[in-house]
């Protein structure tokens, strides 16, 4: 699998990101010529090798003859909708425009094809992301993770005025997504680079499993005092076999307790689950003054986090929430029916990374089945074991592929 690491140590914007893929081999000539496959005119590009902090990296320049015209969602679409270009550069293209439309109406209170896009809507912000999607595209980038963000801090000036940073549009965009403060009075991250990533990203995170194949630096457009302001991007294969699992970004939420009522957990941990959570659990802890506690542990998606803050902050008595974002790795996993002499079992097959297959009954079936049968769950399990491997063995003997 051919993957992207974005490695924003810098931050990122549309035209950090299209000077870092020109700088990994994207020939600009022929992102000049997808872009004018586009029903604009009056714009030009070109790319120059720079310096930031003695590090060579590529600034790309887009060159318009009118700064000024904005366009609203509804114009997009149909400048996009009407290029001939490959549909994934289009439907991700779109799919970029389609985020920032959603932000800016929640920001504005208007529908999202009311929007006016200004600084984003105007031929360099199409241009920047277009050309973006365009070079991901060139380069045959597979999955893309990306590193937390930097942001900057203080004001900059817009079309709306003075307003801070980061801009409302970046925050809004960067909801569920890790980030950290830099100090820097600068804009580092804009809604352009936001969007981009966001939409393209399939995780945020440190440096995953990969063998590099090259490296390339979007310069960006200020010398940064404290740090070379370039965007660097990092392209390699995934040593891991394809397919046996997938990657995903959660949500752990962790508190510790020790002045609840030991009875209220059980209906903590109910409420959670019913709330959303992937996991749940308790650990015990001894906290200060040596009283005994316990450490809760809540694994979520990231859009369930709110929801699953405000569950553990009404249901328990603990002040304080703490929370981060992580990866997770899961192996792919299918339901299926394993025939036993007690009745039909629900399980789930799970592909191993070698290529094998177990095989996990399900408790709440092999539960049901005890209480029917009057019978320990303990011999539903181990018939549904036993049951799998038969199944597995016989469908393997009749030469076919192998499943349950």
């Amino acid at each position: 699998m051919k993957l992207a690491y974005f490695d924003c140590f810098s931050g990122i914007s549309g035209d950090m990101i299209l000077g870092a893929l020109v700088d990994l081999g994207v020939p600009v000539d022929w992102v000049s010529a997808q872009l004018h496959k586009l029903p604009l005119t009056g714009f030009s590009l070109r790319a120059e090798k720079t310096f930031r902090s003695h590090i060579a990296g590529t600034r790309v320049h887009v060159d318009i003859d009118d700064t000024g015209y904005f366009r609203t969602w509804s114009d997009i679409r149909g400048l996009i909708g009407a290029a001939d270009l490959p549909e994934p550069v289009r439907s991700r293209s779109l799919a970029v425009f389609s985020r920032l439309a959603e932000v800016e109406a929640r920001i504005h209170g208007c529908a999202a094809d009311e929007v006016h896009f200004h600084e984003v809507g105007g031929t360099d912000g199409i241009v920047d992301i277009v050309g973006a999607v365009c070079g991901i595209d060139y380069l045959h980038i597979e999955r893309i993770v990306s590193s937390p963000l930097p942001l900057g801090k203080g004001f900059v000036r817009c079309r709306h005025g003075e307003i801070p940073v980061p801009a409302p549009a970046t925050v809004r965009l960067l909801e569920g997504v890790p980030v950290y403060g830099s100090g820097i009075e600068t804009e580092l991250v804009t809604p352009t680079g936001a969007a981009l990533i966001v939409s393209l990203a399939d995780e945020f995170g440190d440096l995953p499993n990969m063998c590099i194949e090259k490296s390339g630096y979007g310069a960006g457009s200020a010398n940064l005092a404290d740090r070379p302001n370039l965007l660097r991007v990092l392209i390699g294969a995934s040593p891991a076999p394809e397919g046996y699992a997938t990657d995903e970004t959660v949500t752990i939420l962790e508190a510790a307790i020790d002045d609840m009522n030991p009875e209220l957990f059980g209906f903590l941990m109910e409420r959670l689950f019913a709330e959303g959570a992937l996991d749940v659990y308790w650990m015990p802890a001894t906290m200060k003054k040596n009283r005994p506690g316990t450490r809760l542990e809540v694994v979520c998606t990231p859009e369930r986090k709110e929801r699953l803050l405000f569950t553990l902050l009404s249901e328990s008595t603990s002040t304080g929430v703490r929370y981060r974002t992580s990866a997770r790795r899961i192996l792919q996993r299918e339901p299926v029916v394993v025939d036993t002499e007690y009745g039909p079992v629900q399980a789930k097959q799970i592909r191993l990374p070698d290529g094998t297959f177990r095989v996990a009954p399900e408790f709440e079936s092999c539960r049901k089945i005890a209480l029917d049968r009057g019978v320990p769950v303990l011999v539903i399990y181990e018939a549904a074991a036993r049951g799998s491997r038969e199944d597995r063995a016989g469908k393997a003997g009749n030469s076919r592929p192998e499943s349950v």
